[in-house]
């Protein structure tokens, strides 16, 4: 099937994917763009795994003062090359992460950073509260992972719904960006201020 670059134009233009990319999702999906945007969102999943081995050794650290001077962030994103650091695109994506760390307050990068003593004492108050309910033990387990997922969802910046557009996560604007850009991108660390926190 021929494939129209009016097709490609538009498909490239929803997806951010490269114009061959773009031509062979089409031509497997004989044309449908909707399905090609799918094709292409499994496939920035298989880049992403592909690139996750690829050492991060440029990037850019980027910063965010909200709200009259009351919060502010501090955010570290890792990339292969330099080329990609000085990315336009690659830097407004670590400046909205930035922003979206000032609003959403994560405790940790991702699920991996949470320490186990944290994550076991969260586990137990589930299954104490899950017991005082009457709840069976069968289904007391599916309360705690249910409530488990939750939790990450709360702490953990990979996990929670990006501000901009609540219908992806974090993680999977990530996954996109490491599509998109053809390298491993890595969200090192970040801290974030907020006035009076500590007193």
């Amino acid at each position: 099937m021929s494939i129209e670059p009016s097709l490609v134009k538009k498909l490239r233009e929803i997806s951010g994917a490269g114009v061959m990319d773009c031509k062979r999702a089409l031509e497997e999906t004989q044309g449908d763009i909707e399905k090609a945007v799918l094709v292409l969102r499994e496939r920035g999943i298989s880049i992403a795994q592909k690139k996750s081995s690829h050492l991060t050794n440029e990037g850019v650290i980027d910063a965010y003062v909200h709200q009259g001077g009351r919060i502010g962030v501090l955010v570290e994103v890792n990339c292969e090359t330099d080329f990609v650091a000085r990315n336009e695109e690659f830097r407004a994506f670590v400046h909205d992460l930035a922003l979206h760390i000032a609003a959403s307050n994560p405790l940790f990068v991702s699920c991996q950073d949470v320490p186990d003593s944290l994550l076991s004492q969260e586990k137990e108050i589930y299954r104490k509260q899950a017991l005082s309910e009457g709840k069976k033990e069968n289904v007391v387990e599916k309360i705690v992972e249910g409530k488990t997922e939750k939790f990450y969802e709360e702490i953990c910046l990979l996990d929670q719904p990006f501000i901009r557009d609540p219908e992806k996560t974090v993680g999977q604007l990530l996954i996109e960006m490491i599509a998109r850009m053809g390298e491993n991108i890595e969200i090192r660390r970040f801290t974030r201020y907020q006035l009076g926190e500590s007193v």
